[in-house]
């Protein structure tokens, strides 16, 4: 079974989950204006209006501009493709007139950004459509079917997910050599850029700032592009970096110090620091079970460094992962309200996360480690290799 095979499978178990009699993608010009959940849907990009219908009763249905038609066919997931010339509206219509669903669960949300790839101009389109065959209140969102069609990953999506992890550490380990005094942000991202090129996989996000590099005191500290700032001895330095392998994505984040002269280690507050991040993330992970809301997970690591005396952390603990670096809809937060109801959301079985607690220890830098974990039926484990001691230059 191919991957788009096995995400509609899943997609028309879950309308019957969720008691939803259709779920319809209505897009146009996808290479222009994509919707995030078309790579579970198509394997190419469709220029007209198009419709990808999933039921409840089991059936999948593309209604596509008749050039496209072969394409969508060529991936053996639809039970029925029909090719239109002139109009959109004739197939859609009928088919939709046959079918009578009493719900239509449509590609918009309020809440979350990978639902909510439907633009205005399609959904007042699609309204008029519906209106002319009296079905348009019938209209809800998708959400839940998106989630949970993103965030229960399936075994070859987590096969896929680990090859990108183990590229990913493989890199870390080879750049880890090139880190030293006199050396710059730029030099070190652009040789890992190179890694990855070698390895024949892509960047897990804009390459700008994939991998994200920090050395010592008062930088950026996340989310910012490599500088010209050079390493030097009693930095602390950290790294954001991830791959994507055949569609999906990895994202991990070490930490290194670099001695100074007659240091045999790291100073204490460098020590104390990594250590307690370490506990944060054990404590985040223990909490982290099926059923679980995500600002339980994120109020178990917080807690660790405020009560270690460490300022909380300006964001949320963890996001899911999956063909996007940031994927899904539950997140690992607290609750503010740049993070809406995402927090509140519960944990699933089969979900991939990050836990990424941070730190600054002053007159050093940004002490962080970003971890991968898989959300199994007894709790989370480890899809990556955990970084537990600090890595000492």
């Amino acid at each position: 079974m191919s991957f788009l095979q096995e995400k509609i499978a899943q997609a028309k178990l879950l309308l019957k989950e969720f008691s939803v009699d259709c779920w319809l993608t209505y897009v146009r010009e996808t290479g222009l204006n994509g919707d995030p959940i078309l790579p579970y849907l198509i394997d190419s990009d469709v220029t007209w209006h198009s419709a990808f219908i999933i039921t409840a009763r089991g059936e999948s249905v593309a209604i596509v501009g008749s050039l496209e038609r072969a394409a969508i066919l060529d991936t053996h997931a639809y039970d029925r493709v029909e090719g239109y010339v002139k109009s959109f509206s004739d197939p859609f219509l009928a088919y939709l007139k046959e079918l009578n669903p009493q719900s239509i669960a449509v590609n918009y949300s309020v809440e979350s950004e990978i639902c909510d790839g439907l633009t205005h101009g399609m959904y007042l389109h699609l309204r008029e459509l519906l209106a002319s065959i009296g079905m348009a209140e019938r209209l809800c969102p998708a959400e839940r079917i998106i989630s949970a069609l993103r965030q229960r990953k399936s075994f070859s999506e987590i096969a896929v997910m680990k090859e990108a992890i183990r590229r990913t550490l493989e890199i870390y380990e080879e750049v880890r050599a090139e880190i030293k005094p006199g050396i710059s942000e730029k030099a070190l991202a652009e040789f890992m850029q190179e890694r990855v090129r070698a390895a024949g996989a892509t960047f897990a996000w804009d390459p700008g700032t994939c991998p994200s590099v920090f050395t010592g005191p008062e930088t950026a500290g996340a989310h910012y592009g490599p500088t010209d700032r050079l390493v030097e001895r009693g930095h602390v330095v950290n790294m954001d970096f991830g791959v994507k392998w055949e569609g999906y994505c990895s994202d991990l984040q070490r930490t290194y110090y670099i001695r100074r002269e007659g240091e045999v280690d790291a100073p204490e507050p460098v020590r104390r620091g990594f250590a307690t991040i370490v506990r944060s993330i054990e404590a985040a992970r223990s909490v982290l079970h099926p059923g679980v809301q995500g600002i339980a997970v994120d109020t178990a690591a917080r807690s660790i460094l405020t009560t270690a005396g460490y300022e909380e952390f300006p964001h949320a603990l963890g996001h899911q992962v999956g063909r996007f670096a940031h994927d899904g809809t539950a997140l690992l937060a607290p609750a503010w309200e740049k993070y809406g109801a995402k927090p509140f959301e519960p944990i699933e079985e089969g979900m991939v996360f990050t836990i990424e607690p941070r730190l600054t220890v002053p007159g050093f830098g940004v002490v962080t480690i970003e971890e991968m974990v898989l959300v199994g039926a007894r709790g989370a484990e480890y899809l990556s290799s955990p970084q537990k001691e600090l890595y000492v230059i």
